[in-house]
């Protein structure tokens, strides 16, 4: 099956997942594809159903209906090659803490069928990925949550799955490890992985994801990128600058940029309401260069993704 673009063949393509828990219904009719290298964020609070569509992805769950095609396996009918293919790395650590953080690697590396040379080389690829070479000989009970929580991604990397899925891995870590863990994240899609990254932290998804689904009380909502994401909304950017002569010098100029939808002019303050703030930018810089009007601070504001959460479901994403 195609990609997202029709190009690649999708590492992951689900169709209707839906799941009851007695009279709860905690998924319902979810689907969607990534495609090879891509970072697909499921966006929702705790209790959305995330955990849960991902545990039915994974075959950790029974379906009560839909399906499952990952790497172009079907996970019914050719389970053993479509988990072959997979990484999880759920919310609880699973990794054993008398053991070093190579010793651990070790050992699942040979659940995974691996051994001798490949097994080496695939540890050591691991920890330079996981940022954790320098501590491959100490114990794991001596590392910080941050440190285990990258010690849990690496074990999900080392049979090199074409669909890695990292269930809420930035849980309650310091924020020095969870940059680190974001920096390591970002890299896998250069490699050529895809990702399902949930989350209900919204700048996370920003930062990371090239498509983001928002999940909200079992149900997909909305899909597409952040750009695209923001239009569903119908707000605009706004750019702020602070010049050195009257605003209103600048206002009516302004107002005829292909983009602009409105201006509000301040003093030494002029705000511009735009299509898109990006695109927008450089033509008002050149106009205010052109009339010879200083300017001493630029701020581009946009509609972020807890904007269109709250938009989509009427309630901020961490209620």
């Amino acid at each position: 099956m195609d990609g997202t673009d029709g190009s690649q063949p999708a590492v992951l393509s689900c169709t209707g997942l839906t799941k009851s828990f007695g009279d709860r219904l905690a998924v319902s009719e979810v689907g969607f594809e990534v495609a090879p290298g891509e970072t697909y964020g499921l966006l929702g609070p705790n209790g959305a159903g995330k955990t849960t569509t991902i545990s039915l992805i994974c075959g950790l769950l029974k379906r009560d209906a839909g399906s499952v095609c990952i790497n172009g396996f079907d996970l019914d009918t050719d389970t053993s090659r479509a988990k072959a293919t997979l990484g999880y790395v759920p919310q609880d650590l699973a990794i054993y803490p008398d053991l070093t953080a190579a010793e651990n690697l070790k050992f699942f590396g040979r659940l995974y069928g691996l051994a001798g040379s490949h097994l080496a080389r695939s540890v050591a690829e691991v920890l330079e990925t996981i940022g954790l070479t320098d501590r491959a000989g100490e114990r794991t009970d001596e590392f910080s949550g941050g440190m285990k929580r990258r010690l849990n991604i690496g074990v999900g990397l080392l049979h090199r799955p074409q669909l890695l899925i990292l269930d809420e891995p930035t849980v309650g870590v310091d924020p020095q490890s969870r940059d680190a863990i974001l920096a390591s994240v970002g890299r896998l899609g250069a490699e050529g992985i895809g990702v399902i990254y949930t989350t209900h932290y919204m700048e996370e998804a920003e930062r990371l994801c090239d498509r983001i689904g928002i999940i909200d009380e079992g149900r997909l909502i909305a899909e597409g990128t952040r750009r695209e994401l923001i239009t569903l909304i119908d707000e605009h950017d706004w750019i702020r600058l602070t010049i050195d002569a009257k605003a209103a010098r600048l206002t009516e100029d302004v107002a005829t940029l292909p983009g602009v939808v409105s201006t509000k002019s301040v003093d030494h303050t002029l705000a511009i309401e735009v299509e898109n703030g990006q695109h927008a930018l450089p033509g008002v810089m050149q106009l205010a260069t052109a009339l010879g009007i200083g300017v001493s601070g630029v701020e581009l504001i946009e509609p972020d993704l807890e904007t269109v959460f709250l938009h989509l479901t009427g309630r901020a994403l961490r209620d």
